[in-house]
């Protein structure tokens, strides 16, 4: 049986990943971030599995890390803080974290052996497309303090496959949305705010474009790159190779849930005019051409899924509509 790690399994992609892999029949360590409340994120919503081994701390501490990373096979390491606006107020705290982290993972890996490494990145590091489709050697552009500090890990990671010739691939997952995603993205805000009630809605920018995966297939993504040799050593783009406005996106959910809210402009939830990347649409080209993963879900089939998980009043009151937590 193969054990692996997954950093940031409380969060998001991590714990639809833990999900993945514990189907697969993987034996599964998760990392929650160590918190005096005890609380494991989304992982508290899961059943009691043999195969799963929750763990909390902090991947800022390099003891820690490599203590947690000893005895497993592969690590999938998603843990980061990935809120954009958040990173305009508190740069340093993303720097321990998504760099000095990386590095922990990193350097951990390196000194147990036979340890392969999958670090995830993140479109946001293209910045505004300069050419479409965005393929892995499109320039990166730090257009917000967050993307700056996953430029800076990928090549710290990077460099660990080159200096020490570790089994390493970065993983760069498109816009990722679905189930349990923070109400801080346009997906679930749009959705938990309809779902509320609410007759105007507060959304930012609608203009910009971007390349959305749904969650399971970004999972399966992470899975097919795990399994193939031929991706270590590379930057790998999840993309479903299409766009598609925030404006359109907030039209298709307005249909599906037959809502006619209007949107009413917040102006603390647009960037800076330098800050926002205004289009991004991402290449697959060479993930579909090292793996056997495809992508499964058209935009349709993975916002009714969504919307359904939304509509579940248990989890759409875990969701605070009304606040804006940037």
């Amino acid at each position: 049986m193969i054990k692996v790690l997954v950093t940031g399994a409380d969060g998001f992609i991590g714990s639809h990943l833990t999900e993945l892999l514990l189907e697969k029949g993987y034996k599964v360590k998760a990392l929650a971030y160590y918190n005096s409340f005890n609380n494991l994120g989304w992982l508290d919503d899961f059943p009691a599995h043999s195969n799963l081994e929750i763990v909390t701390g902090d991947i800022r501490d390099p003891h820690f890390v490599k203590q947690i990373m000893a005895g497993t096979q592969i690590v999938f390491h998603l843990a980061a803080l990935i809120a954009i606006p958040y990173s305009y107020h508190a740069p340093d705290s993303y720097v321990d974290t998504n760099i000095k982290g990386t590095l922990n993972v990193c350097q951990a890996a390196r000194e147990l052996g036979g340890i392969r490494v999958l670090s995830t990145s993140t479109s946001e590091v293209y910045g505004t497309a300069q050419y479409v489709p965005i393929d892995e050697k499109h320039p990166k552009q730090p257009q917000s303090p967050y993307s700056a500090t996953k430029i800076a890990a990928d090549a710290i990671a990077l460099s660990f496959y080159n200096a020490f010739e570790l089994p390493l691939t970065i993983v760069r997952p498109f816009n990722t949305y679905g189930p349990r995603q923070s109400a801080r993205a346009i997906i679930p805000t749009i959705i938990t705010q309809i779902l509320n009630g609410t007759e105007q809605i507060r959304l930012g920018d609608l203009t910009p474009t971007r390349d959305f995966n749904y969650v399971k297939d970004t999972c399966s993504g992470f899975l097919s790159i795990s399994q193939s040799d031929s991706t270590i050593g590379k930057e790998i783009n999840i993309a479903t190779n299409s766009e598609i406005s925030m404006s359109e996106i907030f039209e298709m959910i307005k249909e599906i849930l037959g809502s006619n809210v209007l949107n009413l402009s917040d102006e603390q939830r647009i960037r800076p005019p330098k800050s926002e990347v205004l289009r991004l649409c991402g290449d697959n080209s060479l993930i579909t051409s090292l793996t056997d993963w495809q992508p499964k879900y058209t935009l349709e089939q993975g916002l009714k899924e969504t919307i359904e998980w939304f509509s579940i009043r248990q989890n759409l009151d875990k969701y605070k509509a009304g606040i804006y937590n940037f």
